[in-house]
C-alpha cells in the first residue's frame, strides 16, 4: 500500500515513514511542499493531510487531484506519531 502525508513536522519525517514501514505501506512525506503538486501525486492507496501544519490553499488543491484520481482521503488535525497511527490502524482495518 502506498500513502502521500502532506503537511506534518519536518523534524518527523523519517518518524512518519518508520510508522508507515510498521505497517506495511511506503509513504511520500511532503511537510514543506513548493510547487506543483500533481506531478509528485502519483497514485497513492491514501492521502493523509495534516491539516493544521499546511495552508487552507494546500488543503484544497490536495483534495481536487485526490478527487480528480478517486484516492480516499484521511483529513487528520494533528500532525503527531500517534495521530498517523491511529488513521493507518483504523485504514489497514477497513482494507482487509
Amino acid at each position: 500500500m502506498s500513502i502521500v502525508i502532506i503537511g506534518g513536522n519536518e523534524c518527523m519525517v523519517c518518524q512518519y515513514q518508520d510508522i508507515c514501514k510498521k505497517f506495511g505501506c511506503k509513504a511520500k512525506v511532503f511537510a514543506k511542499k513548493q510547487g506543483m503538486l500533481r506531478k509528485d501525486l502519483g497514485n497513492p492507496d491514501l492521502l493523509i493531510l495534516f491539516t493544521n501544519t499546511v495552508s487552507h490553499k494546500m488543503v484544497i488543491s490536495a483534495s481536487q487531484e485526490a478527487k480528480k484520481k478517486n484516492i480516499p482521503i484521511a483529513r487528520v488535525h494533528t500532525s503527531s506519531a500517534t495521530a498517523l497511527h491511529n488513521v493507518l490502524s483504523e485504514y489497514s482495518c477497513i482494507q482487509a
